[in-house]
């Protein structure tokens, strides 16, 4: 007879767990030191652990970087549904704020690493292909509710949705290959009063 597996079940759990951990501490590597000469041996030695155990958790470096991205756009999405519930900020408000973070200089790494993975990714290598896994998806639903509860109708909420994230993440992209910051905050504000009116 087959049945549950109390001390598998247990030891699964701390294996997740701590592969959790392992990540959170790898996003703030990276988010403080960004990924130039980044190996598995110096991202062990900063983080805690050595770089034979983030292989037994990760299988691969790509692997971990492909983690480490998924775990910075939660992060983003965690704040941008922090910021949609401070009182007295309209939606272009929180538009700013949260491309103001996403353009922080000290994020930049973040941002390369990003596009360096869905890179990878779209020209089909095997452990960068699970980041396409929600690139898009993952942020609907929390932009298509803030259009919606911004009075958005519902069948237009999810095109203003996708339009609102490839303009970010196009001009992130410009950011980063321009560095020209005040050209891309610019067209920044220019979007919102276009995708918002006279907010």
């Amino acid at each position: 007879m087959e049945g549950s597996h109390p001390e598998s079940e247990a030891r699964q759990g701390k294996y997740e767990v701590r592969r959790a951990q392992l990540v959170d501490a790898a996003v703030d590597h990276v988010a403080a030191h960004g990924i130039t000469d980044l190996s598995l041996r110096r991202l062990g030695a900063a983080i805690g652990i050595s770089h034979r155990m983030l292989i037994h958790y990760f299988g691969s470096k790509e692997q971990l970087l492909v983690e480490v991205v998924r775990a910075s756009e939660r992060r983003q999405r965690d704040l941008l549904s922090r910021l949609r519930l401070e009182p007295g900020l309209s939606p272009a408000d929180v538009a700013r704020l949260l491309w103001q973070q996403l353009a922080d200089p000290q994020l930049a790494g973040q941002e390369r690493l990003f596009f360096e993975i869905f890179g990878h990714a779209l020209r089909g290598r095997p452990e960068a292909v699970p980041a396409l896994e929600g690139l898009v998806a993952d942020w609907l639903e929390p932009l298509v509710a803030a259009e919606v509860g911004a009075g958005a109708d519902p069948a237009a909420a999810r095109n203003r949705a996708r339009l609102g994230l490839a303009t970010v993440r196009g001009l992130l992209l410009d950011l980063l290959a321009t560095g020209d910051r005040v050209g891309v905050d610019a067209a920044m504000e220019e979007f919102l009063r276009l995708y918002y009116g006279s907010e």
